[in-house]
């Protein structure tokens, strides 16, 4: 687990994550063109669960998944 600190919404907050997830998150954040501040923010405001961490886990299987089918 690897544990980040980001601005997101105007506050601090940490998040904890296997590093495999912060690089996909990385890797999301380039190819839309956003920070990954902006990204985490994007999520965390369209999330349906109360947790971020599995709001993030869940948001980077979708786009794999995408990625996968556009393959």
């Amino acid at each position: 687990m690897k544990k980040r600190s980001l601005t997101i919404a105007g506050h601090r907050t940490s998040i904890a994550l296997e590093e495999q997830f912060w690089e996909c998150l990385e890797t999301m954040a380039r190819e839309r063109g956003e920070s990954l501040p902006q990204l985490v923010a994007r999520i965390d405001e369209d999330r349906e669960t109360p947790n971020l961490s599995s709001a993030l886990r869940v948001a980077v299987l979708v786009w794999l998944k995408a990625r996968a089918a556009r393959s």
